[in-house]
């Protein structure tokens, strides 16, 4: 009898389910590290560096294996049911974001939308040591609404484009967090959202240039 490797060999696409196991006991993707930029590994927290600074990520609730190689990052499944596999991308692709984090750097923009009351948005230093947006004049209203940034994210009024934030970071996890909080602010309750409109909402992402 056949076994099961020679199966794979033989009928790589296909659907029977001895060969369906053997394809699944070992996936793997790679990542390549750019010049000028240090990963390392310890127990599944990888720690980037880079020019713009450093991040680390706590990945020990991810089952797969990660290793530096060579100028190269490898992630492997053994064992895997395809909801593990599909860990294997997603894993990747943040982790090549911390990358470009470091490298290059993230940036979102918004805008305010406005009917009558036009809004009006103040930005100053948090306790904490970031930083700290104030919403004014939303609706006509005299409560100011306050967004406190999350750590590691700066934020400034443009000075090109009329009503517009710039929010930029490293962590695009916490730049889009950030953008959420904001937007989410002005949210507007028990009205009907195709009529009012007014608000805060993120009009572009990209990433820096190097």
């Amino acid at each position: 009898m056949a076994s099961k490797m020679s199966l794979l060999l033989l009928f790589p696409y296909t659907n029977n389910p001895v060969c369906r196991l053997a394809l699944d006991i070992y996936k793997d993707e790679e990542l390549e590290i750019p010049e000028g930029v240090t990963v390392s590994v310890k127990s599944r927290i990888v720690h980037v560096k880079g020019p713009r600074g450093e991040l680390t990520k706590n990945l020990r609730h991810v089952d797969m294996e990660i290793r530096v190689d060579n100028k190269k990052l490898r992630f492997v499944v053994w064992h895997g049911k395809r909801k593990h596999v599909a860990t294997l991308r997603t894993v990747r692709s943040l982790i090549n974001n911390m990358i470009t984090g470091v490298t290059k750097g993230f940036e979102y923009k918004m805008r305010y939308v406005y009917a009558h009351f036009p809004i009006n948005v103040h930005i100053s230093d948090s306790k904490n040591g970031g930083k700290e947006v104030e919403i004014r004049n939303f609706l006509g209203e005299k409560v100011i609404r306050k967004v406190t940034l999350l750590d590691g994210v700066d934020i400034r009024i443009s000075t090109a484009i009329k009503d517009e934030l710039v929010i930029t970071g490293n962590d695009l996890e916490k730049v889009s967090q950030s953008a959420a909080d904001i937007q989410q602010s002005t949210s507007v309750k028990n009205k009907d959202i195709r009529k009012f409109l007014d608000g805060i909402y993120v009009s572009e992402r990209s990433v820096l240039e190097a």
